[in-house]
């Protein structure tokens, strides 16, 4: 499609002389532009897909996909609505579970924090809980009196296993003076790490028999846990298991739940790759400028070429090769340095926060611990595409221009 002589000519353009240096220094820009605009898309989109997966992952693992809740504040006969939804095609599990606010108290520090109550092979079975705890264990997460925390709030109550924690629940005991908050002292037998601020430091899980204890719920439960094959059918699931109960229950999808939550993610997430692709269209936009200023630059040279038998066409794929250069080899770069910075991102972070001395992503406001990045490759091939195709957009006016000049009225003005 493009002779020799074209390639040879395009690549002697763009090695500028000293005398035409403030044109190479326009298309180095340029390059440098499209390079960083596509590398801070590849960077920015792995970043907020793997925000996304990796809070995805850790509420569904904490939290189940569906929940059934009662008419009334507590739901009773759950061992035969669980059986019954059990029964139903694509779900996993079904979970009794015991949920209420409290205030835990420890070392003359307190904290509010969320209590739940489970069984120890419902716990077990939650695989984000169950490999990611740091000290203690789960075997002895059974009877009265043991509980399993965040390590924030360890952390932050100065607890370490076998220490006794206080609960204080707002839903007091009724006495002739009136309503005492109801206390009780437990043990601490395990501290988990799920990297993820809410749960590290607000969650307490214990047995579900004392939990039912604590929280005055006898042969009751706060609601049924429900964990389904693939999430993405949470609602057509709420549907089948209302028909199958009926209307004494509530149902709530995860997505229901955390609708708000995920539609900011992606909200944000389309308006970052809106701005972002600004830079590349002002990258191409110099693109533009380095080859009508090359193009006025060259008039003699083209003058010269067309007197001596090149056609217009070969004038114009002499500066599409040009432009399509510089858009190509910055689109190239751009994509290596994204992929190699997104696969990385986590280890610059934790040199950036060493050599400044500072908390780059702290995890009381980003909710997780660790900065996650997953790539996607359509994505990514995605920007690619997009810059090259505006690279090659920008070179199309200024070649059309140069295919257009009048070789006698370049030579006359030179």
């Amino acid at each position: 499609m493009f002779s020799s002589f074209e390639w040879i000519l395009a690549m002697r353009y763009l090695r500028a002389r000293r005398q035409e240096g403030f044109i190479s220094v326009i298309a180095w820009f340029s390059l440098l532009g499209i390079m960083l605009g596509v590398a801070t898309l590849i960077i920015v989109m792995s970043v907020m897909n793997g925000f996304r997966q990796e809070l995805l992952t850790r509420i569904l693992g904490v939290n189940g996909h569906l929940s059934v809740y009662g008419n009334s504040q507590k739901l009773i006969n759950y061992n035969s609505l669980a059986f019954d939804i059990s029964k139903i095609n694509h779900v996993i599990k079904v979970t009794p579970m015991i949920e209420g606010q409290v205030m835990a108290s420890a070392n003359g520090q307190a904290k509010g924090a969320v209590v739940r109550g489970l069984r120890q092979s419902d716990i077990k079975a939650r695989k984000i809980l169950a490999d990611n705890i740091e000290r203690g264990s789960l075997e002895k997460f059974t009877g009265n009196n043991s509980v399993v925390l965040g390590y924030r709030m360890a952390r932050k109550l100065n607890l370490t296993i076998d220490d006794k924690i206080m609960l204080i629940s707002p839903q007091g005991n009724v006495t002739a003076f009136g309503t005492i908050p109801r206390m009780k002292s437990y043990v601490v037998t395990g501290i988990f790490n799920v990297g993820m601020h809410e749960y590290d430091s607000s969650f307490i899980f214990m047995p579900l028999s004392a939990a039912q204890i604590y929280f005055k719920l006898p042969k009751a439960i706060s609601y049924l846990d429900i964990m389904i094959k693939n999430p993405g059918q949470a609602s057509e699931l709420a549907i089948k298991i209302l028909g199958t109960i009926g209307n004494k229950v509530r149902v709530y999808d995860w997505q229901h739940t955390n609708a708000s939550f995920f539609n900011a993610i992606q909200v944000e997430r389309n308006v970052m790759f809106l701005i972002l692709t600004l830079i590349v269209i002002v990258a191409a936009f110099n693109i533009i400028s380095s080859l009508i200023m090359l193009v006025k630059d060259k008039g003699r040279d083209i003058a010269i070429l067309r007197t001596m038998g090149a056609t217009r066409t070969m004038i114009m794929r002499v500066f599409l090769i040009s432009g399509a250069s510089i858009g190509a080899i910055g689109t190239l770069a751009g994509f290596g340095l994204g992929i190699a910075f997104a696969m990385n991102i986590e280890g610059i972070r934790q040199f950036l926060q060493g050599l400044t001395n500072t908390d780059l992503f702290a995890a009381e406001i980003y909710f997780l611990s660790k900065l996650p990045a997953v790539i996607d490759p359509m994505e990514v091939t995605l920007v690619v595409l997009m810059g090259l195709g505006l690279s090659f957009l920008a070179t199309i006016y200024p070649s059309w221009r140069a295919a257009r000049l009048d070789p006698v009225e370049a030579l006359r003005y030179e």
